[in-house]
Protein backbone atom coordinates (compact mmCIF):
# COMPACT_ATOMS: atom_id res chain seq x y z
CA UNK A 1 0.00 0.00 0.00
CA UNK A 2 1.31 3.37 -0.89
CA UNK A 3 1.37 6.21 1.37
CA UNK A 4 1.13 9.57 0.10
CA UNK A 5 3.67 12.45 1.35
CA UNK A 6 1.85 15.82 1.43
CA UNK A 7 4.18 18.02 0.23
CA UNK A 8 3.38 22.09 0.58
CA UNK A 9 4.60 24.90 -1.81
CA UNK A 10 6.18 27.89 -1.02
CA UNK A 11 3.91 30.95 -1.40
CA UNK A 12 4.89 33.55 -3.60
CA UNK A 13 6.16 35.80 -0.85
CA UNK A 14 8.82 33.25 0.39
CA UNK A 15 9.78 32.14 -3.05
CA UNK A 16 10.33 35.66 -3.75
CA UNK A 17 12.94 36.03 -0.24
CA UNK A 18 15.09 32.78 -1.54
CA UNK A 19 14.94 33.93 -4.94
CA UNK A 20 16.46 37.50 -3.63
CA UNK A 21 18.43 35.93 -0.95
CA UNK A 22 20.29 33.40 -3.34
CA UNK A 23 20.94 35.78 -5.85
CA UNK A 24 22.51 38.43 -3.31
CA UNK A 25 24.79 35.85 -2.03
CA UNK A 26 25.76 34.70 -5.69
CA UNK A 27 26.21 38.07 -6.78
CA UNK A 28 27.82 39.52 -3.80
CA UNK A 29 28.69 43.34 -4.28
CA UNK A 30 25.82 44.65 -6.16
CA UNK A 31 22.86 46.09 -5.21
CA UNK A 32 18.82 45.29 -5.67
CA UNK A 33 18.98 47.31 -8.39
CA UNK A 34 21.79 46.30 -10.00
CA UNK A 35 20.90 42.59 -9.53
CA UNK A 36 17.36 43.35 -11.26
CA UNK A 37 18.64 45.16 -13.96
CA UNK A 38 21.53 41.94 -14.32
CA UNK A 39 18.57 39.33 -14.46
CA UNK A 40 16.52 41.00 -16.36
CA UNK A 41 16.71 38.69 -19.33
CA UNK A 42 19.37 36.06 -17.93
CA UNK A 43 17.91 32.63 -17.29
CA UNK A 44 19.32 31.13 -13.94
CA UNK A 45 20.13 27.60 -13.49
CA UNK A 46 19.67 26.85 -9.92
CA UNK A 47 22.52 23.92 -9.51
CA UNK A 48 25.83 22.93 -9.25
CA UNK A 49 27.69 22.59 -12.58
CA UNK A 50 31.27 21.02 -12.74
CA UNK A 51 34.01 22.75 -14.23
CA UNK A 52 35.06 20.14 -17.26
CA UNK A 53 38.97 19.79 -16.71
CA UNK A 54 41.45 20.36 -19.77
CA UNK A 55 43.48 17.26 -20.75
CA UNK A 56 46.65 17.90 -20.66
CA UNK A 57 48.68 15.96 -23.34
CA UNK A 58 51.97 14.62 -21.66
CA UNK A 59 54.62 14.14 -23.89
CA UNK A 60 56.77 11.14 -23.15
CA UNK A 61 60.86 11.80 -23.28
CA UNK A 62 62.11 10.20 -26.36
CA UNK A 63 65.61 8.08 -25.20
CA UNK A 64 68.42 8.15 -27.57
CA UNK A 65 68.96 5.99 -30.51
CA UNK A 66 71.89 3.69 -31.31
CA UNK A 67 73.03 5.99 -34.01
CA UNK A 68 72.83 9.05 -31.39
CA UNK A 69 74.55 7.51 -28.76
CA UNK A 70 77.38 6.39 -31.20
CA UNK A 71 77.72 10.09 -32.04
CA UNK A 72 78.07 11.58 -28.68
CA UNK A 73 80.20 8.73 -27.75
CA UNK A 74 78.10 7.97 -24.49
CA UNK A 75 79.79 4.92 -24.24
CA UNK A 76 83.89 5.70 -24.59
CA UNK A 77 85.53 6.22 -21.62
CA UNK A 78 87.24 9.25 -21.42
CA UNK A 79 91.27 9.29 -21.51
CA UNK A 80 91.69 11.08 -18.47
CA UNK A 81 88.92 8.01 -16.70
CA UNK A 82 91.18 5.61 -18.21
CA UNK A 83 92.70 4.75 -14.99
CA UNK A 84 93.23 1.50 -12.84
CA UNK A 85 93.25 2.89 -9.45
CA UNK A 86 89.74 4.74 -10.19
CA UNK A 87 88.52 0.73 -10.62
CA UNK A 88 89.46 0.19 -7.59
CA UNK A 89 86.72 0.49 -5.01
CA UNK A 90 84.55 -0.77 -8.16
CA UNK A 91 86.49 -4.18 -7.76
CA UNK A 92 86.21 -4.14 -3.74
CA UNK A 93 82.21 -3.23 -4.39
CA UNK A 94 81.87 -6.08 -7.07
CA UNK A 95 83.88 -8.39 -4.12
CA UNK A 96 81.14 -8.00 -1.86
CA UNK A 97 77.96 -8.56 -4.54
CA UNK A 98 79.21 -11.93 -4.95
CA UNK A 99 79.96 -12.88 -1.77
CA UNK A 100 76.09 -11.72 -0.56
CA UNK A 101 74.94 -13.53 -4.34
CA UNK A 102 76.92 -17.07 -3.47
CA UNK A 103 75.74 -16.95 0.59
CA UNK A 104 79.72 -16.04 1.48
CA UNK A 105 82.16 -18.10 -0.62
CA UNK A 106 83.77 -20.93 1.98
CA UNK A 107 85.85 -24.50 1.20
CA UNK A 108 82.78 -26.37 1.99
CA UNK A 109 80.75 -24.15 -0.96
CA UNK A 110 79.25 -26.21 -3.90
CA UNK A 111 81.50 -25.64 -7.33
CA UNK A 112 78.62 -25.67 -9.42
CA UNK A 113 76.09 -24.18 -7.25
CA UNK A 114 78.15 -20.58 -7.22
CA UNK A 115 79.25 -21.45 -11.15
CA UNK A 116 75.84 -21.15 -11.79
CA UNK A 117 75.19 -18.13 -9.96
CA UNK A 118 77.84 -16.36 -11.45
CA UNK A 119 76.69 -17.48 -14.78
CA UNK A 120 74.05 -14.85 -14.42
CA UNK A 121 76.02 -12.75 -12.20
CA UNK A 122 77.40 -9.02 -13.17
CA UNK A 123 80.46 -8.81 -13.65
CA UNK A 124 81.44 -4.75 -13.84
CA UNK A 125 84.06 -4.55 -11.73
CA UNK A 126 85.71 -8.01 -11.71
CA UNK A 127 89.43 -8.71 -12.47
CA UNK A 128 89.50 -10.97 -15.91
CA UNK A 129 92.33 -12.74 -17.14
CA UNK A 130 92.44 -13.95 -20.96
CA UNK A 131 92.98 -17.54 -19.77
CA UNK A 132 92.89 -18.92 -23.28
CA UNK A 133 92.45 -17.15 -26.88
CA UNK A 134 92.31 -18.31 -30.62
CA UNK A 135 94.61 -14.68 -31.04
CA UNK A 136 97.64 -15.32 -28.80
CA UNK A 137 98.39 -11.47 -28.12
CA UNK A 138 95.13 -11.45 -25.68
CA UNK A 139 96.06 -14.50 -23.56
CA UNK A 140 97.40 -13.20 -20.06
CA UNK A 141 95.88 -9.94 -20.45
CA UNK A 142 94.75 -8.64 -16.81
CA UNK A 143 92.12 -6.05 -16.01
CA UNK A 144 89.20 -4.59 -14.03
CA UNK A 145 85.95 -5.14 -16.23
CA UNK A 146 84.81 -1.46 -16.70
CA UNK A 147 81.79 -2.28 -19.89
CA UNK A 148 80.43 -5.49 -20.96
CA UNK A 149 78.56 -5.17 -23.96
CA UNK A 150 77.20 -8.14 -26.00
CA UNK A 151 80.16 -9.40 -27.93
CA UNK A 152 83.06 -7.81 -26.16
CA UNK A 153 85.21 -6.78 -22.87
CA UNK A 154 86.27 -3.56 -21.69
CA UNK A 155 88.84 -3.78 -19.32
CA UNK A 156 91.33 -1.46 -17.57
CA UNK A 157 95.24 -2.88 -16.85
CA UNK A 158 97.36 -2.06 -14.84
CA UNK A 159 99.15 -0.17 -16.90
CA UNK A 160 96.40 2.27 -17.27
CA UNK A 161 95.72 0.77 -20.88
CA UNK A 162 91.82 0.31 -21.86
CA UNK A 163 91.97 -3.33 -23.86
CA UNK A 164 88.96 -4.44 -26.22
CA UNK A 165 88.59 -8.34 -25.57
CA UNK A 166 86.12 -10.06 -27.95
CA UNK A 167 84.03 -12.64 -25.90
CA UNK A 168 84.31 -15.33 -29.07
CA UNK A 169 87.29 -17.45 -28.94
CA UNK A 170 88.63 -16.92 -25.70
CA UNK A 171 88.36 -17.73 -22.20
CA UNK A 172 88.52 -15.74 -18.93
CA UNK A 173 88.77 -16.79 -15.89
CA UNK A 174 87.99 -14.48 -12.37
CA UNK A 175 89.09 -15.37 -8.77
CA UNK A 176 87.35 -14.17 -5.62
CA UNK A 177 88.71 -15.33 -2.06
CA UNK A 178 90.42 -18.60 -3.63
CA UNK A 179 87.82 -19.82 -6.14
CA UNK A 180 88.85 -19.59 -9.90
CA UNK A 181 85.64 -19.62 -12.41
CA UNK A 182 86.15 -19.45 -16.22
CA UNK A 183 84.40 -17.71 -18.63
CA UNK A 184 83.61 -19.26 -22.07
CA UNK A 185 83.38 -16.11 -23.87
CA UNK A 186 81.50 -17.89 -27.27
CA UNK A 187 78.70 -18.69 -25.10
CA UNK A 188 78.28 -15.35 -23.37
CA UNK A 189 77.64 -13.48 -25.79
CA UNK A 190 74.97 -11.53 -24.33
CA UNK A 191 74.46 -8.06 -22.53
CA UNK A 192 74.90 -8.35 -18.86
CA UNK A 193 70.85 -7.80 -18.58
CA UNK A 194 69.78 -10.25 -20.79
CA UNK A 195 72.06 -12.74 -19.32
CA UNK A 196 70.50 -12.60 -15.67
CA UNK A 197 66.92 -13.92 -17.38
CA UNK A 198 68.79 -16.77 -19.59
CA UNK A 199 69.16 -19.96 -18.60
CA UNK A 200 71.74 -22.02 -19.52
CA UNK A 201 72.26 -25.74 -20.43
CA UNK A 202 75.40 -27.63 -18.27
CA UNK A 203 77.55 -28.94 -20.64
CA UNK A 204 80.78 -31.55 -20.81
CA UNK A 205 82.83 -29.60 -22.56
CA UNK A 206 82.52 -26.34 -24.29
CA UNK A 207 85.22 -25.51 -27.01
CA UNK A 208 86.34 -22.26 -28.20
Amino acid sequence: MSVLVPIQSQSDKQAEMFTNGFLKNSLPGMSKKEIGDFMLHKAVVLKYAKKEKKKKNKKRAKGLNAKQRREMKVFQLKPEHQKYELFLPLHELWEQYIRDLCNGLKPESNPQTIQQRLLKADFHGAILTVARSKCPSYVGTTGILVQEMKHVFKIITKEDKLKVIPKRNSVFAVEIDGFVSHIYGSKFELRSSERSAKKFKVKGTIDL
